[in-house]
């Protein structure tokens, strides 16, 4: 099913039925100690079992089930066929960020770029270089912690403001989408990004090339039955390093373009999706 582009800009945010069904199941669970105090043991049990779907669906990149989420690009998107996103993620990297942009641009390739907020402030130049080559920067947090899916809702919401402010500052350009760190988030999400205006962007297929040295198995993760509306997960920071030394991206993704081309499928930015 094509993820949902709602946000609360456009007819006000409303939390998914499983968040109400949530707060439903734990008055329930208190309803029934109140009448019978001897069935604490089963309420306590649901609300444990509520609380357990509740981490593992924000454990699931792709769910839709905690708000809306482009794991996909939608149908709109499509006409006429043959369109992709890639996205690149925890950049700008001084090391490995120009040599991408320089892969990107032999193929006339545009892609879309999960900045850490903190990254950019620190790297003001690169991060209008990428604007400037006719690719889009989103927000993915201002500190990418690893703990951003335990932040309360003021945490949370200081992350992902923090971050669109810098972004703002530094390129001009403000960001309408959001890619929580290793995808991983809360119920406490969905009402920060529609307040922000942003939208949440998964992917359809990774490389987990972060972690894997080898370019042949990241490519084969990525273009396994790649088809139209898929979004393609690289990374530009923590970039794994190849056998060869050079940062696993910069040998996946020349191959990763010629594959795009031969099988006529045109990358496009996820604004341009949207729009």
């Amino acid at each position: 099913m094509p993820p949902s582009s709602h946000t609360g800009s456009e007819s006000g945010w409303r939390s998914r039925p499983l968040i109400p069904a949530s707060l439903a199941l734990h008055a329930a669970a208190t309803g029934m100690v109140g009448w019978n105090p001897a069935l604490w043991p089963w309420a306590l049990g649901l609300v444990i079992s509520n609380h357990a779907v509740l981490a593992a669906t924000g454990l699931w990149p792709r769910s839709s089930w905690l708000g809306p989420n482009w794991s996909h690009l939608p149908t709109n998107a499509l006409a006429g066929g043959g369109r992709v996103a890639i996205t690149l993620d925890d950049g700008p990297d001084p090391t490995v960020t120009p040599p991408v942009l320089d892969v990107l641009d032999r193929a006339g390739v545009r892609a879309t770029f999960f900045c850490v907020g903190e990254l950019i402030a620190a790297h003001p130049a690169l991060s209008r270089e990428i604007v400037a080559r006719g690719h889009c920067i989103e927000n993915h947090s201002h500190h990418h912690l690893h703990h951003f899916s335990v932040l309360g809702p003021r945490r949370m919401k200081s992350e992902v403001a923090r971050a669109q402010d810098t972004i703002a500052d530094v390129t001009g350009q403000r960001p309408k989408f959001f890619r929580a760190p290793a995808g991983l988030r809360n119920p406490f999400l969905d009402g920060i990004l529609s307040e922000l205006d942003l939208r949440l962007a998964s992917w359809t297929r990774r490389g987990f090339d972060t972690i894997n040295r080898r370019p042949d198995l990241v490519l084969e993760r990525l273009t396994r039955r790649l088809g139209d509306g898929d979004i393609l997960l690289l990374h530009d920071g923590n970039a794994a390093r190849a056998d060869t030394g050079r940062p696993v991206i910069l040998e996946v993704l020349p191959q990763l373009l010629a594959t795009l081309a031969l099988a006529k499928l045109q990358a496009i930015t996820l604004r341009e999706a949207l729009s």
